[in-house]
């Protein structure tokens, strides 16, 4: 039970996160990855995908999670269905990489984040490349360029955060 509340909860967390948005084309700028990252650290990697699998299924049953309020299978099939698609593995990578030891110390915790969102623009691109039929420079202008200083921002924001809620809960147990 607490683990359902747990998914209940984090996909929750990364649906009011998608609502903090600048509306940019073809891709919006959310808190959403920064959300999806404290969610892999803090939950390890199978809990973390079966969370964004639970994220992007209530978007497809037309709850309003996804940026902008946007819901509707039709939104996992547009120019953004890459970076959605790709949560799971990005969640998925973060818990993985904090089980394998990169959840202790803040530059550990910062590389874990970091390198799942950076690889989280592959499947991105991709997927704007074949949806809008811009060319891969083009669409890497569009998917990745605008993104690379929020990436670096948001692994560090989780890094902080993750780290000292941690230090938080050790201090309560004593």
């Amino acid at each position: 039970m607490t683990q359902v509340l747990m998914v209940l909860g984090g996909s929750l967390f990364v649906g009011l996160s998608a609502q903090v948005s600048v509306p940019m084309l073809p891709v919006p700028m959310t808190l959403q990855t920064l959300a999806i990252t404290i969610v892999g650290l803090t939950y390890g990697s199978r809990l973390a995908a079966a969370t964004l699998i639970a994220y992007l299924a209530e978007g497809a049953m037309g709850l309003p999670v996804f940026a902008g309020g946007a819901a509707g299978a039709g939104v996992l099939m547009g120019p953004t269905a890459g970076f959605l698609w790709g949560f799971v593995g990005m969640a998925w990578l973060t818990g993985f990489m904090a089980e394998r030891g990169f959840s202790r110390g803040l530059g550990k915790l910062f590389i874990a984040g970091f390198v799942p969102g950076m690889a989280l623009f592959v499947p991105g691109v991709l997927v704007l490349k074949t949806v809008t039929g811009l060319d891969l420079s083009m669409a890497t202008a569009a998917g990745v360029t605008p993104f690379l200083l929020g990436t670096l921002v948001k692994a560090a924001l989780a890094a902080v955060a993750v780290s000292g809620g941690w230090a938080a809960l050790k201090s309560r147990k004593g």
